[in-house]
């Protein structure tokens, strides 16, 4: 992920990156189905972490060319080592940072950017300086969630507080894990045109184990766990009460249990 002036709010873990694995393997139909790119096109991966994204990315385009950044160079190595082990050579990894990128002007024919823009304090600037990049006519993809889509049943007040404790570290952070309700007039107002936005809904219940595991658990309450300490020393919430609503979401992932939450997937031209 980038992290140019603020935490990343989930931490660079190993159970981070087992994290971000899971939620790639997960959602690689619903977020990528329809991301294709033709022969031999040139593609920027921007914030392309550990490589969650950038393998279904290569998987699904054999025959494009890929630049794949991030500002951690420990993120970096480890993408580069799960796409090597998986035998794919169409991608270049490269140290960088969205707002000081060293690319030539109208340098790529596509853009792609997942789950970043929400850790930046100004992801308007970023798609600007992204935009410098692209070459005229060619398009950015950006995929972002918004934790304020999600519900579930049972419901639970206590449940919606640890979430809510995860919004507000993201916030003081400088990020914004509301982002996806906002990203149809932020890419516009980058100057993108034809900016469409479509939702993209994770729907679990008992029915899809597979769902319940790599999405409710090891994705969404990996993820709110993962700021326990920190939300419980900020004082932002009582540990009593933090054990309570991490039982409740749990309790979401029973036989009787639901949970839904909300991708936001956009396509714009330059």
């Amino acid at each position: 992920m980038e992290k140019p002036s603020h935490e990343y709010v989930h931490g660079y873990s190993a159970r981070e990156n087992r994290r971000l694995m899971d939620q790639a393997m997960t959602l690689t139909e619903l977020l990528h189905l329809d991301t294709k790119y033709p022969a031999g096109a040139l593609v920027l991966e921007a914030g392309c972490g550990v490589g969650a994204q950038t393998i279904t990315l290569v998987q699904n385009n054999p025959d494009a060319n890929f630049v794949c950044i991030d500002v951690s160079q420990e993120s970096l190595v480890a993408a580069k080592n799960r796409i090597t082990s998986a035998g794919f050579h169409n991608v270049t990894f490269q140290q960088a940072d969205i707002f000081n990128l060293p690319f030539p002007k109208d340098h790529f024919d596509h853009i792609f950017v997942c789950f970043v823009l929400e850790h930046l304090n100004n992801p308007l600037d970023a798609l600007l300086h992204l935009k410098v990049t692209l070459k005229k006519g060619g398009t950015i993809t950006v995929i972002e969630g918004d934790h304020g889509s999600t519900y579930f049943h049972p419901d639970s007040r206590a449940a919606w507080d640890t979430i809510q404790c995860l919004i507000d570290l993201q916030a003081r952070n400088g990020g914004d894990s509301l982002i996806g309700r906002r990203l149809f007039p932020l890419v516009q107002d980058a100057g993108f045109s034809n900016v469409t936005v479509s939702p993209r809904m994770v729907y679990v219940d008992s029915s899809r184990p597979e769902y319940v595991e790599g999405f409710t658990k090891n994705t969404f309450i990996a993820m709110v766990e993962g700021v326990r300490d920190e939300a419980i020393n900020s004082g932002l919430i009582k540990q009593s009460d933090w054990d309570k609503g991490i039982k409740d979401l749990y309790r979401t992932t029973a036989e009787d249990g639901t949970f839904c939450y909300t991708f936001f997937k956009a396509l714009a031209y330059k």
